[in-house]
């Protein structure tokens, strides 16, 4: 795994720094061990998680539907926003070394997913090295081999993150739940958090027709007021593209996403054939820009 990184993770269990052992794990000096994975992750669960998270067939429709391009977009807005904002988060305390190679800032996505989204942030700034935190198992043997700079671990976003106070220089939340006051202690006091949001006519051409999930038109205050204890937004951009699919590709959509834990899968494939082809769907996302609050 990349020293750079298991540098800056903590136990989950005592909060001690880890490190590398020939084994083929991360173990604390209070020998707290965690298996590293054949697959690349390693597992930083302190007991048992409270839910599985995606599916491997969730995750699989996910790769799927992204690797078509549809969600560019959402990559390539958190691109634009990271190379903005990650050379002023870069400060030397944040690069460990600071040798000829200059600082490493880390960037860690929240709920990463397969790590489509963190492996563009990484190929737009060449210095930063990446952490996908995941509780699913499935996705992230995806998202270790998403790019050569992602070092990947199972972790719940909901409870303490396994990083050290201030050792992050952005940090990206795409589509998953926000821990504010955890978001807010691993931050650097120069770095950023990004939140991608679905706006209320994100898909708005499918919701009907086939039953998903609306997004609540209180949608942002809700995340402003989630996170307003820790963080200033300083800005703010919405995203639009409309999509053209084919009905194997609307299936794989529904599959990935929350819809797939409320849609019955009864009639839905014939719901998707009335639909005809191509389906037309809108993406309709709004990224925010925030600044951790100045810690008391």
């Amino acid at each position: 795994m990349d020293r750079r990184v298991v540098e800056r993770l903590r136990c989950p269990v005592c909060g001690e720094p880890l490190g590398e052992v020939a084994a083929g794990a991360l173990r604390c000096p209070r020998r707290h061990s965690f298996d590293i994975a054949r697959q690349g992750y390693v597992n930083l669960l302190a007991g048992r998680a409270p839910h599985g998270g995606d599916t491997t067939e969730m995750v699989a429709a996910r790769s799927d539907f992204l690797s078509a391009g549809h969600y560019d977009l959402i990559s390539a807005a958190l691109a634009d926003a990271g190379t903005r904002v990650t050379e002023e988060a870069a400060a030397p305390h944040l690069g460990s070394p600071t040798g000829a190679a200059g600082a490493y800032p880390l960037v860690v996505d929240a709920g990463a997913g397969t790590g489509r989204h963190l492996a563009a942030v990484l190929a737009a700034v060449p210095a930063a090295i990446g952490l996908a935190l995941d509780v699913s198992k499935p996705a992230l043997r995806r998202a270790a081999r998403a790019h050569p700079r992602i070092t990947a671990a199972v972790a719940d976003t909901w409870q303490r993150l396994p990083l050290a106070d201030a050792s992050t220089a952005l940090l990206l939340n795409v589509f998953a739940p926000r821990n504010g006051a955890e978001f807010h202690r691993v931050l650097a006091p120069t770095g950023r958090l990004l939140v991608v949001t679905p706006v209320v006519d994100h898909l708005t051409e499918l919701v009907d027709t086939l039953g998903l999930l609306r997004v609540d038109p209180a949608k942002a205050d809700r995340v402003a007021t989630g996170l307003g204890g820790h963080f200033v937004e300083e800005s703010h951009t919405e995203h639009r593209q409309e999509l053209s699919l084919a009905g194997p590709e609307v299936t794989t959509l529904v599959g990935m996403g929350p819809s797939a834990w409320h849609t019955a899968p009864d009639g839905l494939a014939a719901r998707i054939t009335a639909l005809g082809e191509p389906v037309r769907a809108t993406v309709a996302v709004r990224l925010g820009v925030y600044r951790p609050r100045p810690r008391s």
